[in-house]
């Protein structure tokens, strides 16, 4: 099952946040005091009037997982053929016990389904090699259209400039 997730969900998904991220890099700060600064960062995020938009998946009325959307305005256009949303989907994490199960497509017809209500118009993430074959079963690929620009902050490898 999934369900749309509310303010009142911001410490769950903290924590969901946590374990995701601390799979792929050490964590810098405690669990505790991520934990408290996330959630009160989601549980701003999570009201009905942002453009961040999160579900949870539900199996066995335990959570297993989630995933984060935001709605990103484009600068008003004259042309009815190009919608004035964008999105960007987020912190698509499903619990290491229920990967694999179909939890994460769900997850992602929750999403997509929010797109296409939203009339959205390209929608963009960030994939994990592990991650990469899920995206592109829902038709995500690799476009030309579009130039990134990596920020040296927070790269160990960035050069710092002389001074």
């Amino acid at each position: 099952m999934i369900r749309r997730a509310t303010p009142d969900d911001a410490e769950l998904l903290a924590h969901f946040r946590f374990a995701f991220r601390s799979e792929h890099r050490p964590p810098s700060e405690s669990p505790s005091d991520f934990i408290t600064r996330c959630a009160a960062w989601m549980r701003e995020r999570l009201t009905a009037d942002s453009h961040w938009r999160a579900w949870i998946l539900i199996i066995d009325d335990t959570p297993a997982g989630n995933l984060w959307l935001q709605l990103i305005e484009k600068i008003p256009n004259p042309s009815a053929v190009e919608p004035e949303l964008h999105a960007y989907i987020s912190n698509f994490f499903v619990r290491l016990d229920h990967r694999n199960r179909g939890g994460g497509a769900e997850l992602m017809d929750a999403a997509l389904a929010e797109c296409r209500a939203r009339k959205v118009d390209n929608i963009f993430l960030w994939p994990t090699e592990e991650s990469r074959s899920l995206y592109e079963r829902f038709g995500f690929g690799v476009s030309d259209r579009v130039l990134v620009r990596a920020s040296e902050v927070g790269r160990k490898d960035a050069k710092t400039p002389a001074s």
